[in-house]
């Protein structure tokens, strides 16, 4: 790991602190818990993929007739990673993107995924989309988080959009949330084999494949420019902020429930 990437742990770590040790995962007690989260996690799914699509086409060539980029190598990274998150496999064996994969577990446990596939239909292109998201009636803070990461977007620096790509999510999906998944498995059968995999292959792909490649793509596009890892380290403390203040929408979601205990 180099001295800058170690700076920019040591500065995220308290954020990062804060996420993992959420009030939000002591809440998810059942299912219909899970329904909420993932009601409202689904966004940061979703908006995920556009981070990784905004990076192909500022690092790779994407339009006609086709040009080299100049860097091979922070294109070889993204394509690596688009390959894995738009079309990897599920739990069939099928060709799906990880947001099909969530849709699919999200159905599975009865979660509604009409509001964000309502939402995704209706954007065609970047023109008006802060306009469109304050339209599309979604709660404050997912619309804040869409917000923000498509300003991100609307920059176009790599650096920046990587940023948020790489440190912006959550690294960690807790243990607890697993078990309550295997918790409703009834006489040894997964109720919800959809949402099972989908976490444990998120754990694999992140964690040993996307989250190496991703760190030396921001080691390749900053180099040794301190002004970008300046603006790297202050994307990436925004982008942990807007997930901190979803996931506090979500305890409330979850408490404010009228079946809440």
């Amino acid at each position: 790991m180099t001295a800058q990437i170690q700076r920019m742990e040591k500065a995220l770590e308290g954020r990062r602190t804060l996420l993992r040790e959420h009030k939000l995962y002591r809440l998810l007690s059942n299912m219909e818990d899970v329904q909420r989260f993932m009601e409202l996690h689904v966004y940061a799914v979703w908006d995920f993929m556009s981070l990784l699509k905004a990076l192909q086409n500022e690092l790779t060539c994407t339009t006609l007739p086709w040009r080299p980029r100049g860097n091979a190598k922070t294109a070889r990274f993204i394509n690596e990673i688009v390959l894995g998150e738009e079309s990897d496999v599920n739990e069939l064996g099928e060709p799906r993107s990880h947001f099909e994969m969530y849709l699919e577990a999200m159905q599975e446990v009865g979660a509604d995924t009409r509001p964000v596939l309502d939402l995704v239909a209706s954007l065609d292109s970047m023109d008006h989309i802060d306009q469109r998201i304050a339209n599309a009636g979604l709660e404050p803070a997912a619309a804040q988080f869409l917000r923000f990461t498509f300003s991100v977007i609307a920059e176009k620096a790599p650096h920046k959009i990587a940023s948020a790509f790489t440190f912006g999510r959550e690294d960690l999906i807790p243990d607890m949330f697993i078990q309550l998944i295997e918790q409703a498995s009834e006489g040894g059968v997964n109720r919800f084999p959809k949402l099972t995999y989908y976490l444990v292959r998120h754990i694999e792909v992140d964690g040993d494949e996307h989250g190496p490649l991703a760190l030396e793509m921001i080691q390749e596009l900053c180099g040794d420019d301190a002004a970008k890892w300046d603006e790297v380290l202050q994307t990436a403390q925004e982008a942990l902020d807007q997930r901190i203040a979803l996931w506090d929408a979500i305890a409330e979601s979850i408490v404010s429930a009228p079946e809440f205990v």
